[in-house]
């Protein structure tokens, strides 16, 4: 969170706003937006969809933050609610709540443009980041020194952008494929 709170006051410095999604690794900063009277907010945006055969209903609500968030320059709290059932299983649902906070006042952006931006991001986290988390194991990385993170990481996102430049959706399947014979990666990339 430490990283968090610097890149804050970095974007605040610059005039600019920022979401964070607070995730359970923030643990005192989710108990805080946890224990908020979201009971007592009406949802703000409801949104229902249909695909990948499930039903999904969001919810979004907001609250003004004035004191007692341990987060500096947060202007709102957000309770993203996820609602989900598969239709072959139509008494089973499953829920999901998220938190989020903003530097954004309510009459800078509307409820559903917040919930817009954080499905974007959502996508982002789906497309790169969880990629990196599972097909590639990242958080058991064992370099931890200098800018090797870093470097690490840029190589990894160059390999998923690579490979989904090429058209390929199943990262994982396709990082198989391509370790299997060292030609592949370059032919890829058009070396050779």
């Amino acid at each position: 969170m430490h990283c968090q709170r610097e890149h804050v006051a970095y974007l605040t410095e610059r005039g600019a706003h920022w979401i964070l999604t607070v995730k359970g690794n923030q643990p005192s900063l989710h108990a805080q937006l946890a224990a908020l009277p979201w009971r007592a907010v009406p949802d703000a945006v409801r949104d229902t969809d249909r695909g990948h055969g499930r039903r999904e209903i969001r919810t979004l609500k907001t609250l003004t933050i004035s004191t007692g968030i341990g987060f500096p320059h947060a202007a709102q709290a957000l309770q993203i609610r996820r609602r989900r059932r598969r239709l072959d299983q139509p008494r089973r649902f499953a829920t999901e709540t998220v938190y989020a906070i903003t530097s954004l006042y309510v009459h800078q952006a509307k409820p559903a443009q917040l919930a817009a931006w954080i499905r974007g991001h959502w996508s982002i986290e789906n497309k790169i980041h969880w990629v990196r988390d599972v097909t590639y194991d990242e958080d058991r990385s064992q370099i931890r020194i200098g800018t090797g993170p870093q470097v690490m990481a840029a190589l990894r996102n160059a390999a998923i952008g690579a490979l989904r430049a090429a058209g390929i959706t199943n990262i994982a399947a396709a990082t198989r494929h391509h370790a299997r014979d060292s030609n592949r990666p370059l032919q890829l990339l058009g070396i050779i």
